[in-house]
């Protein structure tokens, strides 16, 4: 009888693609090179499913943008554009995601070469930190990319409210916008966004996660037209809106589809504030008041009697003691992350606290807190389900764990 051996070149190709699908993106393309039959396996589409393609436009390369089209690679990261945005357009009619974040060069007259028609299957554009981008870009991507779900505009602080107004009047579908640190928005944008300004444009209703991070002009009239019109918000990132106050609290206290808000650094937010949340009927996930430094113990008690659902807390360099602690612990069953790092108050005996009643935490951050000793630490670790427990510039992961 002949013995038959078995041999990986005796694969099947959709097993080896099956295979290759596991690999990262550098070894993906090194099996290509093997053979023809590996060559013909990794070119299957199912070996490249979700794969962004990051590359340097830098000369012209015929064979570029036909080879990821065989691949099936519909998202593109471009680190350095030294070509024209018009010849990855063209090169991918079906693009899904482009990212163009941090290239600095791209200026209005070259995305307004590149969109000049509807690109129907363009979800995601990332513009992050391109400086030269400014309201008439914006006015190209209202006409043109109506399909699109996620834009990134961080740092590109030219845009102005007219440019909000672009986006209201032409991004219905729009799920998630940034404009953290676009110093020119004010309440005026804000409202076009959420459609107070509908006979010139409907607004972006389907928004469900929205960044307006170091956004210096707003106030609380931001925080009421986002209430009002904006009932489908699920993330707010407000950190560094110094012009926000407690009374813009009382607006958000009462969005039931937000489940997480991001406070950190506004610096007029207060107990007060806390209180006007607590006191709504918000169903917060997450929330992240870290370096307001009107917080203090009043705050947890009132986080504990409406907002007790929380399965993450971050009150960084907040004024607590273990009196706030004590007054929150035995409501919040169902917190998983605490981070108090530099709160400097907090002892041994917030920690036993902290042990004795928040036995579901996986992580907390102790980073800063100097009062609190190595038998503090020795009841935190105990935590039967704590994974991570940051002291520092180092954390202690659970095969670490004092014993």
């Amino acid at each position: 009888m002949f013995k038959m051996e078995t041999h990986i070149s005796c694969l099947f190709p959709e097993i080896l693609a099956m295979i290759f699908s596991y690999l990262d993106v550098r070894d993906k393309g090194r099996v290509a090179q093997v053979c023809a039959a590996w060559r013909d396996a990794s070119y299957h589409k199912s070996v490249w499913r979700g794969v962004e393609a990051k590359l340097h436009l830098r000369r012209a390369n015929p064979s570029l943008f036909p080879s990821l089209q065989a691949r099936g690679i519909r998202r593109v990261q471009i680190l350095s554009l030294r070509r024209s945005l018009s010849y990855v357009i063209q090169g991918m009619p079906n693009i899904e995601s482009l990212n163009l974040s941090g290239c600095y060069n791209l200026t209005d007259n070259g995305l307004g070469h590149a969109f000049v028609q509807e690109i129907p299957s363009l979800r995601v554009l990332n513009l992050s930190l391109c400086k030269q981008i400014t309201d008439s870009s914006l006015g190209r991507i209202a006409q043109y990319l109506k399909n699109l779900e996620v834009l990134e505009l961080g740092g590109c602080s030219n845009i102005t409210n007219t440019g909000l107004l672009l986006i209201a009047w032409g991004l219905h579908r729009l799920k998630s916008l940034n404009l953290r640190s676009c110093r020119h928005v004010s309440d005026v944008g804000i409202g076009h966004l959420a459609g107070m300004t509908r006979s010139a444009a409907e607004g972006c209703l389907n928004l469900e996660y929205l960044t307006l991070q170091d956004c210096q002009k707003l106030t609380d009239l931001s925080l009421k037209h986002i209430s009002k019109g904006l009932a489908k918000l699920k993330v707010l990132n407000l950190s560094f809106c110094g012009g926000i106050s407690d009374a813009g609290m009382i607006h958000l206290s009462h969005m039931t589809s937000l489940w997480s808000l991001n406070l950190r650094s506004c610096d007029n937010i207060s107990d007060t504030g806390i209180m006007h949340l607590a006191m709504g009927t918000l169903r917060l996930s997450g929330l992240d008041m870290s370096f307001c430094d009107k917080i203090g113990d009043q705050s947890l008690a009132y986080i504990a009697q409406g907002l007790y659902q929380l399965k993450s807390l971050s009150l960084c360099s907040c004024h607590i003691s273990d009196d706030g602690i004590n007054r929150m612990v035995r409501q919040m069953h169902e917190l998983r992350t605490l981070n108090i790092g530099q709160c400097v108050r907090i002892t041994d005996k917030g920690l036993e606290l902290i042990a004795d009643h928040l036995t579901q935490l996986t992580g907390i951050d102790l980073y800063g807190c100097t009062k609190i000793t190595k038998r503090g630490l020795e009841r935190i670790t105990q935590l039967p389900c704590l994974k991570v427990l940051n002291l520092g510039l180092w954390q202690m992961t659970e095969s670490e764990k004092v014993r």
